[in-house]
C-alpha cells in the first residue's frame, strides 16, 4: 500500500512538472506561438530558411523560450533553454562561437559586463534554480566565446548583506 502511494505521488509530481510552461507543440503556426508567448524579444536567421524566435522574460527573468519556425511558417523545435541540461550541452560546443551564434544558442543575456577576464565581455543569464547562481559566458576581445560556467548571482550578495537570505 505504501509503495503504491509513493509511486502514485511520484507520478503526480512528474505530471505536474510536465504541465509547467506554455502548451507549445511542433507544427504550430508562428501566430499560435506568439499567441502563447507574446511578441518575440529576438529573431535570428538559421539554416535552410528557419527563423529562431526568442521569448526572453527580461533581466530578472529566468526563462527564455527559443522556437524554430520553418519556411512553411510552422514550429519545428522549441525549448526553454535556461536550464542546467542545456547549459551542459552548450559548454561542450561554446568555444569559438561568435556573438550571433551565442544569441541563437541562449538568447539575449540578462546582464552584459564589459572588461571580462579576457578583455572582452561577460554575459550572464539567471535561470530556475534554488541556488544563488547564474550562468555566465566569457567573450574575448576577438568577439569569440571563450567558455561558459556558473557564478554567484550578485543579487544574492546584496540581499545577503541586507539580511534577506
Amino acid at each position: 500500500m505504501i509503495k503504491w502511494l509513493f509511486t502514485s505521488l511520484g507520478l503526480l509530481a512528474l505530471a505536474a512538472c510536465a504541465g509547467f510552461g506554455p502548451p507549445l507543440a511542433i507544427g504550430q503556426t508562428e501566430a499560435q506561438v506568439q499567441g502563447l508567448l507574446g511578441t518575440p524579444t529576438g529573431r535570428y536567421p538559421m539554416n535552410d530558411g528557419v527563423t529562431r524566435l526568442e521569448f526572453a522574460t527580461g533581466p530578472y527573468g529566468r526563462h527564455t523560450w527559443l522556437v524554430d519556425i520553418g519556411p512553411d511558417g510552422r514550429s519545428r523545435w522549441f525549448e526553454q533553454v535556461l536550464n542546467t541540461r542545456y547549459f551542459a550541452d552548450f559548454q561542450q560546443r561554446a568555444a569559438g562561437m561568435s556573438r550571433a551564434e551565442l544569441l541563437r544558442a541562449l538568447g539575449r543575456p540578462g546582464v552584459r559586463q564589459h572588461g571580462g577576464w579576457a578583455g572582452g565581455e561577460t554575459w550572464s543569464w539567471r535561470y530556475p534554480t534554488n541556488d544563488c547562481l547564474w550562468f555566465q559566458v566569457s567573450i574575448g576581445a576577438d568577439d569569440k566565446v571563450i567558455g561558459g560556467g556558473y557564478g554567484i548571482d550578485p543579487i544574492c550578495d546584496v540581499n545577503d548583506r541586507n539580511g534577506l537570505f
